[in-house]
């Protein structure tokens, strides 16, 4: 414990602090998938198709805005996205097939304190049972702590969502706790599950997920081995 002058508990040091940098127009490429700035023309009728081929509209339950009837609504919502600096969107490029099948975002960006969020994942039935959102996760978290420079990585979802919240856990965040009444969207209650990644945190995770992508974790059919979770309960 640090004190001052006047014997008052006081927060390490951070002598060589500089601001995080914003997110750029930087192609996140990895083995299986690509992040890409959201652009209409690109991706938004392969993303509307991508979503389409989900049975019913469960996945917009905990999210602000959708589901989306017809394709000119969905690019309607692009359009007012795409040229937002935060959220900064991203769509989710499958390599194998060279098609936008989700999107994901970086949100609440505090360049000056080193905080950001990964928020507005929609994920498509054509990234389920691949290794593609933990790659997209991958992508992510070596751009946000290794290049960008941040020091706090949120991730924050509806209490209820408990595969956003599962999701949160198996990729190594730490849950710090619900606000209560925090929004009210779609015109009821929201009360908040925050969860967190450090910097330091990362330093320690990198490596299970280096060992979750590689090559020998996968079978001849495509499927983990191991699980995600599994490596990084090992590292830790």
């Amino acid at each position: 414990m640090r004190l001052n002058e006047f014997q008052q508990p006081i927060g390490r040091a951070l002598p060589e602090w500089t601001p995080a940098k914003h997110p750029e127009q930087t192609v996140l490429t990895g083995r299986f998938c690509r992040l890409e700035r959201i652009n209409v023309e690109r991706h938004a009728k392969e993303l509307y198709e991508a979503f389409k081929e989900s049975p019913d509209a469960r996945h917009w339950t905990y999210l602000p805005y959708g589901p989306f009837n017809t394709y000119d609504k969905y690019r309607d919502f692009l359009i007012s996205m795409v040229e937002l600096n935060d959220p900064f969107h991203y769509a989710v490029i499958d390599q194998s097939t060279e098609k936008a099948v989700g999107t994901v975002a970086l949100m609440r960006i505090d360049a000056a304190n080193g905080v950001i969020e990964i928020g507005h994942v929609v994920y498509s039935p054509r990234m389920q049972r691949t290794p593609l959102s933990t790659e997209v996760m991958t992508l992510l978290l070596h751009y946000i702590f290794d290049d960008l420079g941040y020091r706090r990585l949120e991730w924050k979802c509806d209490s209820l969502n408990g595969p956003s919240r599962a999701a949160a856990e198996r990729f190594g965040f730490t849950f710090e706790g619900v606000f209560r009444q925090l929004l009210v969207t779609k015109g009821r209650n929201r009360d908040t599950a925050w969860y967190s990644l450090l910097d330091s945190e990362y330093a320690v995770v990198r490596s299970a997920y280096e060992a979750w992508l590689a090559p020998a974790n996968f079978d001849e059919a495509g499927l983990q081995i191991d699980k995600l979770a599994n490596f990084i309960t090992k590292v830790r």
